[in-house]
């Protein structure tokens, strides 16, 4: 298996790809960057935070200033977290709604000279429980 590289720092590949936050200690705010103090309640303490590889969807946008048009969303996760990702494998534009259920997913978006992947990640729609 060629070596990865996440193209961005919270998203995790080792093992089952996931993203990873910052929880503030003291009011449970989530971050995905590095903070000296929560922007919420001033703590300076950060615990680590897996968070949660499902979802729905808040809010999204068609984009169309490409060649590929593509969607763009706001995710909230379960258990807590919000992230903003592209949409993958939704045909029509009525396939897209508030509060579709997705599951991350990621994929290859390039490779170096000496074969180093590059992994992003976004939604696809969730498995339906059987």
């Amino acid at each position: 298996m060629p070596h990865q590289v996440p193209v961005v720092d919270y998203l995790v590949l080792d093992g089952e790809p996931h993203l990873s936050a910052r929880q503030c200690r003291g009011c449970d705010a989530v971050y995905f960057d590095r903070r000296n103090a929560c922007a919420k309640c001033f703590t300076t303490e950060f615990t680590p935070r897996r968070l949660a590889n499902t979802g729905c969807v808040r809010a999204f946008t068609f984009v169309h200033r490409v060649k590929r048009p593509f969607v763009s969303a706001i995710v909230d996760l379960d258990g807590g977290g919000v992230v903003k990702a592209n949409l993958l494998g939704f045909g029509a534009p009525e396939d897209v709604a508030p509060f579709v259920r997705v599951e991350l997913t990621t994929f290859v978006v390039g490779t170096d000279d000496e074969g180093s992947n590059a992994i992003a990640f976004g939604y696809k729609r969730a498995e339906e429980a059987a």
